[in-house]
């Protein structure tokens, strides 16, 4: 069993920039591959981000790659997902996952935090 909670959605104006944090407990968290994906309305859930259990390899959507980040910090069990130059087409409900296989997603899903992207 994996739980995770995300924080740190909210409103912003476009070209702002937030950090979404995923909390996890339960299963040993710094063994897994962890990622973000983001579910806009009336569309399906698509990948966002993903980094190994170092943290020394990360990949992005090409719709995010070279303004959003992830990170995580293992001694504290936390995932982040800084996100800058913020776009209206970002707007989406943001889901923390894991333990995911390369781009697959795990069986562990947060409750989602709300990012709004206002123009």
């Amino acid at each position: 069993q994996m739980q995770l909670v995300e924080s740190g959605g909210g409103l912003v104006q476009a070209g702002g920039s937030l950090r979404l944090s995923c909390a996890a407990s339960g299963q040993t968290f710094n063994s897994y591959r962890m990622g973000w994906f983001r579910q806009a309305p009336g569309k399906e859930r698509e990948f966002v981000a993903t980094i190994n259990w170092t943290g020394g390899s990360t990949a992005y959507a090409d719709s995010v790659k070279g303004r959003f980040t992830i990170s995580r910090d293992n001694a504290k069990n936390t995932v982040y997902l800084q996100m800058n130059s913020l776009k209206p087409e970002d707007t989406a409900v943001y889901y923390c996952n894991g333990p995911m296989k390369l781009f697959t997603p795990g069986a562990y899903w947060g409750q989602g935090t709300q990012v709004t992207v206002s123009s």
